[in-house]
């Protein structure tokens, strides 16, 4: 098997089948990527679909209602930067709703499409911790103390990729201009991102192999594609997905993730025991990466957005 390969992993079947597994370890070490099939959520995942296309549909003013801000990080976002240029893309973000303390969702008044993705997310971060352990297991099945994520620190982002800019010409006036990608090449920070595409394709990964290779779509999988954080825990044997999407020409392209990320207050580093190497990063906290990345998202800073290659020991 090509390691530039992306496999379509069985989820009901993958832990017993050695050459499943073999196929899943050698796609996260050469790109990243892999596709789940026999999922268990379909049924939520057709309804978020419904709800994310009613969403984007609605009048322009309604979804700038509820944009959000640097104070308030969740909501509606057109004009987000990636490696400081601006992506051809709408976006919505919400997290699970928190029982004491802030809560920073903000929904648009339909009380339907709240529950509609309230459910999405609650189904989808049991899926995602069940991954979590399927990696663990294709990498080292041992009895090593192995990290978790947390629903409570992890998001889900609706995207829209439109064929033409959203912002009108005066707003394009106070911005970065677009760059050549409807989103631009990056990798996620977290510990993996469970991607819903719809069937328009897109996106690329980059494989150490192949160079840019498609994600193909494929009906009824979830796209599975590590973070940042999972390369830092397993010392770089598995690669955090460098991918990107291309500009949409004809039709416009509908994409989901959820983005499962370590515990609040989680230190990066190295996991004790799962590398020969000796440990390739210095410790550092998810809170401190993640703002670092978030940051970048709203201005061009002068630099590109923090990356884990910042905390390799030298």
């Amino acid at each position: 098997m090509k390691a530039s390969h992306v496999p379509t992993i069985d989820f009901a079947l993958a832990k017993t089948d050695p050459d499943q597994l073999e196929q899943l370890d050698s796609a996260c070490r050469d790109h990243g990527f892999f596709l789940l099939k026999n999922h268990g959520i379909q049924s939520a995942i057709n309804a978020m679909w419904k709800a994310s296309e009613w969403f984007f549909e609605q009048p322009r003013e309604d979804k700038l209602a509820i944009s959000r801000t640097e104070s308030i990080p969740l909501g509606y976002y057109d004009r987000e930067l990636t490696k400081q240029k601006r992506d051809l893309k709408e976006v919505f973000d919400y997290m699970k709703p928190k029982i004491d303390g802030d809560d920073f969702n903000q929904w648009p008044e339909d009380k339907d499409f709240k529950n509609v993705m309230e459910r999405f997310f609650k189904e989808a971060s049991v899926v995602a911790e069940e991954t979590l352990n399927l990696v663990f297991h294709a990498l080292n099945n041992s009895q090593i103390e192995l990290p978790v994520g947390e629903s409570k620190t992890s998001n889900v982002r609706l995207n829209f990729y439109p064929t033409s800019d959203p912002l009108d010409s005066n707003d394009q006036e106070k911005v970065s201009e677009l760059g050549d990608m409807a989103l631009h090449h990056h990798t996620d920070p977290g510990i993996l991102t469970l991607l819903l595409q719809d069937m328009t394709g897109g996106l690329q990964a980059k494989s150490k192999e192949s160079g840019w290779i498609d994600i193909e779509p494929e009906e009824d999988t979830i796209v599975v594609n590590l973070g940042d954080a999972m390369q830092v825990w397993t010392n770089d044997q598995y690669v955090a997905a460098i991918h990107r999407v291309l500009k949409r020409t004809h039709s416009p392209r509908y994409s989901t993730p959820y983005f499962y990320n370590p515990k609040g207050n989680a230190i990066l580093k190295p996991i004790e025991g799962l590398s020969s190497k000796s440990d390739l990063y210095s410790s550092f906290t998810w809170k401190e990466y993640i703002q670092g990345r978030v940051n970048d998202n709203y201005e061009d800073l002068g630099e590109d957005d923090i990356q884990i290659e910042r905390f390799k020991v030298s």
